[in-house]
């Protein structure tokens, strides 16, 4: 009952800013610190480029996307690891 009531909180976290909020521009942390350093300093260039960037922008979400389900599994995986290793042990 504790885990369903804390995922309909995750859930209600992540919806209701739809809701609430329509029209906002839910944009990332790199588009507003380009945005503050164009607003400090109007010819700034920056002394290094990327190797590579993603042909669009949806290409770019999934490699974003991707590379939370990653991270979020190998937290899981550790997690289930030492907690069956802690089951085994008692």
């Amino acid at each position: 009952m504790k885990n369903m009531l804390l995922l309909a909180l995750v859930v209600a976290l992540a919806v209701i800013p739809l809701f609430t909020s329509k029209g906002a521009d839910f944009g990332g942390a790199d588009g507003k610190a380009e945005a503050v350093i164009n607003e400090i300093s109007p010819g700034y260039t920056p002394w290094l480029e990327s190797i590579w960037e993603p042909p669009s922008g949806e290409v770019e979400s999934l490699l974003f996307v991707v590379q939370g389900a990653l991270g979020a599994g190998f937290i899981g995986y550790c997690l289930g690891y030492f907690k069956g290793r802690r089951k085994r042990e008692d």
